[in-house]
C-alpha cells in the first residue's frame, strides 16, 4: 500500500482502538506482494490484538483464504475490528463487502476502510475510486453508523483543487477514509427481530449472488473503435439519433 494509506489507518487505529484491552482484529484484504513491507498488523505491534487477515489470494500476511470473495471466514459478531486499505477499489461489488463486514463486527465495533481517491488503474482489477458521499452511501446500505469520511484533496486553488501541484513524490495518491461503527441492537425485540431478519435475507441473497456473478474477468473490455483511444464525447455513430 502506498504510504499515505498507511498514515490514515496509522490515525484510525491511534484515535479509536484504545490500548487498555484486547481486540479481535479482521484484516479484510490483507495480503502484501512483491516487495511490500507495510502492513497493518505492524501497525498494531503496539496493541493487545486477535489479529485475523484474509484475502482472496494466499500469500504473505494472510491467515485465512477466502474461497468465496464475498464471504469473510469469521464468525457472525466476533470482531472488535475489522479494517481494510486499499482493497475496496479492486472489489467489484463492494456494498456486498460491506454488508459481510456488518456481520462480522460486533456491536459497537469499529471498520476503518481507506481506499483511492485517485491515482492510475492498478493491478488486473481496479474498479472504483471514493468520496464521503461513497461512504454515506455505504453507511446507509449496510446499515452502520458513519463516524468520519473525508478525502485528503490537493490544496483548494480558488474554487479548484489545485491538481496542477500534483507530483508522483508528494501526492499522486490521494485516499478517502471512513470509519465505520455498529450500533447496538435496538431496544424493542420485535423491531430488533425484525431487522435481523431483513439484513439476514438481503445479506444472504446479495452475497449468493456476488460470488455466483464472480468479478469482471468473464466480462471483455470493449475495444476502442478503429482501434483507437477515446474519451470525452463518444462518436456519433454510437449515439442514438433522437431525431425521426
Amino acid at each position: 500500500m502506498h504510504r499515505s494509506a498507511y498514515e490514515q489507518m496509522q490515525l484510525c487505529i491511534e484515535e479509536y482502538l484504545p490500548k487498555a484491552r484486547r481486540h479481535r482484529v479482521v484484516d479484510l484484504g490483507s495480503r502484501i506482494s512483491g516487495k511490500q513491507t507495510r502492513t497493518h498488523r505492524g501497525l498494531l505491534a503496539d496493541h493487545d490484538v486477535d489479529y485475523f487477515g484474509v484475502d482472496v489470494l494466499d500469500g504473505p500476511n494472510v491467515d485465512a483464504v477466502m474461497t468465496r470473495p464475498y464471504r469473510i471466514p469469521a464468525k457472525s459478531r466476533s470482531a472488535d475490528v475489522v479494517l481494510s486499505g486499499q482493497a475496496f477499489e479492486h472489489i467489484p461489488f463492494f456494498w456486498v463487502s460491506m454488508m459481510e463486514i456488518t456481520r462480522v463486527l460486533k456491536p459497537g465495533g469499529y471498520a476503518f476502510i481507506t481506499a483511492p481517491s485517485r491515482g492510475h488503474a492498478h493491478d488486473a482489477q481496479d474498479c472504483w475510486r471514493y468520496y464521503p458521499d461513497g461512504f454515506r452511501a455505504m453507511a446507509a446500505h449496510s446499515r452502520l453508523e458513519l463516524c468520519e469520511a473525508y478525502t485528503d484533496f490537493p490544496p483548494a486553488k480558488g474554487i479548484w483543487h489545485d491538481y496542477a501541484s500534483i507530483d508522483a513524490k508528494a501526492a499522486y495518491w490521494g485516499d478517502s477514509v471512513g470509519v465505520f461503527r455498529r450500533p447496538q441492537p435496538h431496544r424493542r425485540p420485535v423491531t430488533r427481530l425484525k431487522n435481523r431478519l431483513a439484513d439476514l435475507a438481503v445479506r444472504e441473497t446479495a452475497v449468493w449472488w456476488a460470488n455466483r456473478a464472480g468479478g469482471v474477468d468473464r466480462i471483455p473490455l470493449p475495444r476502442p473503435l478503429d482501434g483507437r483511444e477515446r474519451c470525452g464525447r463518444p462518436d456519433s455513430r454510437t449515439v442514438p439519433s433522437t431525431t425521426g
